[in-house]
């Protein structure tokens, strides 16, 4: 279906499968007090509905507002706006203001699931990873609902290097940004790995990944690449590495 500007206007909103029955929308919770009270929307009005468990996407026109509750009928089905391949963050834990900008802006740029992972070079630990995985969580959400995404990209408990090596044979193609590189670019990369349909991006944090811990993720499906000539922040790598797969994959 072709968006026109009216309908890139529209609101985003996520539901739960058993909020959906036939063809209404049931939208309870903070949801609807914020179409309601925030958003003052009112009968007549659209939105996209996002079903989590299956990602399928509605326009859907407002029928009733009560205090808990906005109904709506669904108008019809949409294009998904998912990016194709399946990309996974595994992000080297840097200083908490930067890591929700990481989260916000790849959420943003269609990473479907973020990953912090403890290495050397990291300088902060995290007290409280409940409470702040929570908070990154909802960082996520936001992102979606504001960039039109169908899914909500899940952000993960913090791993260590040894876990990592074990997840990265669950993925076509690993892609390592490591500054010491100076043959394999990611451009080269990408152009000989079009056919992988789910991805790893690894980037380190403040003082990058250690030679000894790119050494320990080699692999058969890990390629160790260059993002360019100049050193970037860990917070511009994971987001360059998501434009650069977007060109290639999507433009």
């Amino acid at each position: 279906m072709k968006m026109n500007g009216d309908y890139r206007k529209m609101y985003n909103f996520f539901v739960d499968n058993n909020q959906i029955k036939k063809n209404r929308v049931s939208i309870i919770g903070q949801d609807s007090k914020h179409i309601s009270n925030v958003l003052r929307m009112q009968k007549g009005e659209k939105i996209y509905v996002c079903n989590k468990e299956t990602a399928e996407r509605y326009i859907a026109e407002i029928i009733s507002l009560q205090k808990e509750e906005v109904l709506c009928n669904i108008i019809e089905k949409v294009d998904m706006t998912e990016l194709k391949p399946n990309i996974t963050l595994f992000q080297g834990l840097p200083k908490s203001d930067k890591m929700e900008l990481i989260i916000q802006k790849a959420v943003e740029l269609g990473i479907y699931e973020i990953t912090p992972v403890e290495m050397k070079n990291c300088i902060v630990k995290i007290k409280d990873e409940n409470k702040k995985i929570e908070r990154w969580q909802s960082i996520s959400e936001a992102a979606a609902k504001q960039s039109k995404r169908t899914i909500i990209p899940k952000i993960n408990g913090v791993i260590n290097i040894n876990k990592l090596k074990e997840i990265l044979k669950e993925f076509d193609l690993v892609i390592i940004a490591y500054e010491d590189e100076n043959k394999t670019t990611i451009k080269d990369v990408l152009t000989k790995n079009k056919v992988a349909k789910k991805i790893a991006l690894i980037v380190g944090p403040e003082g990058g990944l250690s030679f000894d811990e790119v050494k320990n993720l080699n692999g058969e499906n890990v390629k160790v690449a260059s993002l360019g000539k100049r050193i970037l922040r860990t917070e511009t790598a994971s987001l360059a590495m998501l434009s650069m797969i977007i060109y290639e994959y999507e433009l």
